[in-house]
């Protein structure tokens, strides 16, 4: 019986340790690669995301229908026939001037141009796609931007303000959306890219506006005032002026905005004071004629 059991422990052992050898070499051999492992796998793939926002074909619509609600048409009448300010556009004062405005906030307030409502008696703003004509009232303007603040008393829930973006970080290149009213066709929207930065325009009274936002985006009589957006539905910029050629006054791709930095820093002052202040050199040049340095005793 004893020599029984020890022999069935040495067969036991004997197995064992054979077994052992087994596997210790088998998970050798996958280790180092000898064997392949069969083993049942699920492998899941990331979806490639967009190379840039403008590849969502419906990126326009989103901003339009983010933004429009909040995009004025603007009528201004009862400007006198001599005003001194002049459209940029190429249409003289007087009469009855159309453009376009946007919501700045809850309270009512519209950015929009100088040159829209410089002199007008009468003013009006329609909110995106609606006929609701709200009056308006000039809270301030500056002739050597370009830019005024009028404010409208319009309920609660018709007000959809637009969010200023940062100019600053706009990049040559940029897709972005207008919106206005070119024509008289209201809630209008165009697109484009950022064509050019740090381009000079001159204003109506003859001062220069700098840092300008240059883009192809269609921009036509009756886009001034309204909102340059870039693809977070910012507002970079205000619509201001285009660059015609020959007689046509309509747009060739050239439109010019002016930056969102200098619409912060405009409608920041004239709620705080009412007025915008400027520093400047007033330096001019002229030719000396015989008769000047007479005048002022010069060589």
């Amino acid at each position: 019986m004893n020599s029984r059991s020890s022999s069935f422990r040495s067969v036991f052992l004997s197995a064992f340790l054979g077994g052992l050898l087994v596997a210790v070499l088998g998970f050798a051999a996958v280790s180092a690669g000898w064997v392949g492992e069969t083993r049942n796998t699920t492998r899941t793939v990331a979806a490639a995301a967009p190379v840039s926002s403008d590849s969502d074909p419906n990126l326009v619509n989103q901003i339009y229908e983010r933004d429009g609600a909040g995009v004025g048409f603007i009528t201004a009448s009862g400007a006198p026939a001599d005003s001194s300010g002049t459209d940029p556009f190429g249409q003289s004062g007087g009469g009855t001037a159309t453009g376009s405005g946007f919501l700045i906030d809850k309270d009512g307030d519209v950015v929009t141009n100088n040159h829209v409502v410089e002199g007008a008696q009468n003013i009006t703003v329609k909110l995106g796609t609606s006929e609701t004509a709200y009056d308006a009232t000039v809270i301030g303007s500056d002739a050597s931007t370009d830019l005024a603040l009028l404010r409208i008393d319009a309920p609660a829930e018709q007000l959809h303000p637009l969010e200023l973006g940062d100019s600053d970080r706009l990049d040559v290149g940029d897709p972005v959306v207008a919106i206005g009213n070119p024509f008289g066709l209201n809630s209008t929207v165009t697109t484009g890219i950022v064509s050019a930065l740090q381009r000079e325009i001159q204003s109506t009274n003859g001062y220069s506006i700098s840092e300008v936002v240059q883009t192809d985006a269609a921009i036509n009589p009756g886009n001034s005032g309204g909102p340059l957006i870039n693809t977070e539905g910012q507002v970079v910029g205000v619509n201001s002026q285009i660059a015609t050629g020959g007689s046509g006054t309509g747009n060739v791709g050239i439109g010019f905005a002016i930056p969102s930095s200098t619409v912060k820093d405009v409608v920041d002052q004239i709620r705080s004071s009412g007025k915008v202040e400027h520093a400047y050199l007033g330096v001019s040049g002229a030719t000396l004629t015989p008769e000047i340095i007479d005048a002022l005793k010069l060589d």
